[in-house]
């Protein structure tokens, strides 16, 4: 006998787990923190390994284990956990993609505090705060030392984009520049290529330090100041813009676009890296949410869809842009002068 199906209820289910979900960041930040997933990785497959191998209660490390295998961060099977693809490439400290010192920034208090009343944001349409784009901020070095592991897959992908490897003499201005590492990426596959870090100094310090461990300090330049204030001098052949032009509204956008291809020599290419939403707004999940992280932290800054940033680069001066999908929540775009 055929059952009819029961149309679907209200559940508070969603609003239960969503007003609980800073218990995710929690607990992913505590398992990197205890070395857990590295544990796991060496063989620990119990709560009672765990324990032993992390000095904790085996309580606690049975109740972290088992919500971490809830939130899809950890595997179980007849109660031995194991790690996911996932969490085995990034969380694992033996993995040359270990990505946990992103978290020194991402949960930064400095970063967390501009969305303690993000009520308020709403109501002033900006962060209530200075934001993240005050000048000289300290917070960008945290981000410059943390975010080093999280840049390696974008910025090889933007080197295969540009055909870094062809060893064309290049003249790269990195602006907004932060550890280096798309300028450096460049500088290690095209050995022609001279690289000029944009930044405050106080960042430029650990752009500096990354370009010697990579061995390209002799061809490594920089301008410490605002990006919309310094002298950018001209000729480049490529302008980097990664992860930058979110923090703005669209007339300051314009404005530095308008100055980026000044830069550029005739045919140069601007290459920009950003969380690109679709024209909906509300998809792909994470490019669509990081509007929510401008809202909260800048004054005016939004993730910007395709169209949009081609309408800014063109207003700038620019003949069009094309847009390269990659893996990870990210856009590139490229765009000729």
């Amino acid at each position: 006998m055929a059952t009819t199906p029961q149309p679907k209820q209200p559940s508070p289910e969603l609003i239960f787990d969503t007003l609980n979900a800073y218990q995710r960041t929690r607990a992913l930040r505590a398992g990197i923190d205890l070395n857990l997933f590295t544990a796991i990785g060496e063989g620990a497959a119990t709560a009672a390994d765990l324990a032993r191998k992390l000095k904790v209660p085996e309580r606690g490390a049975r109740i972290l284990a088992d919500y971490l295998v809830v939130i899809g961060m950890l595997n179980k099977q007849g109660g031995h956990y194991g790690l996911t693809l996932d969490s085995a490439k990034f969380l694992d400290r033996r993995s040359p993609a270990y990505l946990g010192t992103a978290a020194n920034f991402l949960n930064s208090r400095e970063l967390e505090s501009h969305f303690d009343d993000l009520a308020a944001a709403v109501r002033k349409g900006g962060s209530v705060t200075s934001g993240t784009i005050e000048p000289e901020s300290p917070i960008w070095v945290e981000f410059a030392r943390a975010m080093v592991p999280m840049i390696a897959m974008p910025a090889e992908f933007i080197a295969g984009v540009v055909g870094a490897d062809s060893g064309a003499p290049w003249k790269v201005l990195d602006i907004a520049a932060g550890h280096g590492m798309f300028g450096i990426t460049l500088a290690r596959h095209n050995p022609n290529a001279k690289i000029v870090g944009q930044d405050w100094a106080n960042v430029l310090e650990v752009a500096k330090e990354n370009a010697q461990k990579a061995g390209v300090a002799s061809r490594y330049q920089t301008i410490p100041g605002s990006a919309f204030d310094v002298d950018f001098g001209g000729g480049y052949d490529l302008v980097l813009l990664t992860n930058f032009l979110h923090h703005f509204d669209v007339p300051t956008c314009e404005k530095l676009l308008r100055k980026v291809h000044a830069a550029l020599k005739p045919g140069g290419r601007a290459v920009t890296l950003e969380f690109v939403p679709n024209e909906d707004r509300v998809s792909p999940p994470t490019p669509a949410s990081f509007s929510l992280m401008m809202l909260g932290s800048t004054p005016a800054g939004d993730a910007y869809t395709f169209a949009e940033l081609d309408g800014m680069f063109r207003n700038a001066g620019f003949k069009g842009s094309q847009a390269h999908s990659m893996p990870g929540p990210e856009t590139v775009i490229v765009s000729a002068a």
